[in-house]
C-alpha cells in the first residue's frame, strides 16, 4: 500500500460508504436539525441574522468532527453544545462590547398611546433579551430545547444546583421584566415556562 493510500484510508475514503456516505449522513442531519438549531440560536441571541451565523458555525464545527462521531444518540446533545460555546463565544469578540440602545430609550421613536398591544411572544421575547446571557441560556435550554436540569449542567458544564439557581434568577428576572402587564405571558404560553 502507498502512502497515499495508507492517507486515504485514515481519513475513511476507503471504509464502507466512505466519504460519500458519512456526508450524506452530515446532510441527512442537517435537514432534519437545522430549523430547530437556528430557532434555539435565535432564542439565545435575539437576532435572526446572528442566528444564522450562529447556526453556520455549529454546523461548520459539527463537519469537521462528523467522522470521529460515533455516538450518534446524543448528536443533538452535543450540537446544542457546539451551539452554546459559538453564541458564549460570539458575546466575548470585541465587536460586541458596543451597545445597542434599549427599546425604551428616548432616543427611539414613542410609542402611539392607541397603538396594538404586541403578542405575547414578541413580549416574552423583549424580557428574554433582558436577562444576562448565562440565565438566558438555562431558560432556553431548560425550556426551549426540553433539557433535564442534568442534561442542561452537562451542556453548561455546572453542577445541577448551579442550573436550578439560575433557573430560578431567570424566572424571577423574566416575572420582573414582564412586569404586572406580562405576568399571565408566563402561565399561558402553550408549553410556557411555568
Amino acid at each position: 500500500m502507498t502512502e497515499v493510500e495508507g492517507r486515504r484510508g485514515r481519513m475513511g475514503l476507503l471504509w464502507p460508504g466512505g466519504r460519500r456516505g458519512r456526508d450524506e449522513d452530515f446532510v441527512a442531519y442537517y435537514a432534519a436539525r437545522g430549523t430547530v438549531l437556528h430557532h434555539t440560536a435565535y432564542l439565545l441571541c435575539g437576532d435572526w441574522h446572528l442566528a444564522e451565523d450562529l447556526t453556520q458555525i455549529t454546523f461548520a464545527k459539527l463537519y469537521r468532527v462528523w467522522h470521529r462521531l460515533e455516538r450518534h444518540d446524543v448528536l443533538d446533545q452535543y450540537a446544542r453544545q457546539v451551539l452554546l460555546r459559538a453564541f458564549l463565544d460570539e458575546r466575548r469578540r470585541p465587536w460586541h462590547r458596543e451597545r445597542a440602545t434599549p427599546p425604551e430609550s428616548p432616543d427611539l421613536d414613542g410609542i402611539v398611546a392607541d397603538a396594538v398591544v404586541p403578542d405575547e411572544r414578541l413580549l416574552l421575547q423583549r424580557a428574554l433579551m433582558r436577562l444576562s446571557k448565562r440565565h438566558r441560556a438555562v431558560l432556553v435550554l431548560r425550556f426551549w430545547a426540553d433539557l433535564s436540569v442534568e442534561q442542561v449542567a452537562d451542556v453548561l458544564g455546572c453542577s445541577p444546583g448551579t442550573v436550578k439557581s439560575q433557573t430560578s434568577r431567570g424566572l424571577a428576572g423574566l416575572r420582573a421584566s414582564l412586569g404586572t402587564d406580562g405576568h399571565n405571558v408566563l402561565r399561558e404560553t402553550p408549553g410556557g415556562l411555568l
